[in-house]
């Protein structure tokens, strides 16, 4: 795992959302952007990703005895897949510089457990930060449905039948919903909100260009800076500054 204070090259990505949000249609069409465009991609899910965090999901949505299971058991077990994926996967990753896309991350529990299952605020966010370190998203995508559409999305997949997560009732998923708009609006820094009831092409559009104003011009427009050598000083004195550039040059500029 890097180090707290070591810039890493890659670039983390999290996509959230109610179930039935289109967030694995967006992941998988963004990671195709990418690639298109000669970038190291690594797409992974949660809980997942690795081997031991399938059979930690396979416990999680398909136990037999998984309507047993207590909201603390839940979050540990989600914990438990997150570390393994943030250790043996997501770090390497972002340490060689690759952009990974995780199908849900940390503010998963924070939202599912936390608010949908009413736990304690202080535990989950202490277990959430243990679990994946010095490891947190860039950019978190947020796709916003109605809950009567999730709902509906979710009874239309003609998969398998719904796992224990899907199965739950109305007022589970409005508290969901609810809560990944509040998490988005107390760090605008790190969310985005896209409205997921658009088609799937415009989702991908408003995706792409928040993710090219937001990291990827960003990170261009620092590297050109650090790049750019400093004028030395010649026989002591420093280079004279550059004479301003009148208000009209300005406006021409951005044209």
């Amino acid at each position: 795992m890097p180090p707290k204070d070591q810039p890493r090259a890659g670039v983390l990505v999290s996509f959230e959302g109610s179930e039935g949000s289109g967030k694995t249609t967006q992941i998988a069409r963004l990671a195709k952007r990418l690639q298109e465009r000669g970038r190291d991609v690594i797409s992974t899910r949660e809980p997942g990703g690795t081997e031991i965090g399938e059979q930690i999901r396979n416990i999680i949505v398909h136990s037999s005895k998984g309507d047993e299971m207590c909201a603390e058991t839940e979050l540990l077990l989600f914990a438990a897949a997150r570390a393994q994926l943030v250790r043996e996967t997501i770090a390497p990753a972002l340490l060689r510089g690759a952009i990974v896309l995780s199908d849900r991350f940390l503010d998963s529990s924070t939202v599912y457990q936390g608010i949908g299952r009413n736990l304690a605020m202080g535990p989950v966010n202490q277990i959430n930060r243990f679990a994946v370190g010095s490891v947190m998203p860039d950019i978190t995508v947020v796709i916003d449905v109605p809950t009567s559409v999730s709902l509906s999305r979710i009874r239309q997949r003609a998969s398998d039948l719904p796992d224990r997560m899907e199965r739950e009732n109305i007022d589970f998923y409005e508290k969901v919903r609810s809560g990944y708009l509040v998490l988005a609006k107390g760090m605008p820094e790190r969310f985005v909100v896209i409205d997921g009831t658009k088609t799937e092409d415009a989702i991908e559009k408003l995706v792409w260009a928040e993710l090219e104003k937001r990291l990827f011009k960003a990170r261009t427009a620092v590297s050109a800076a650090a790049a750019v050598p400093k004028k030395k000083a010649v026989n002591g004195k420093k280079p004279a500054a550059k004479a301003p550039v009148k208000k009209s040059a300005r406006k021409l500029a951005k044209r």
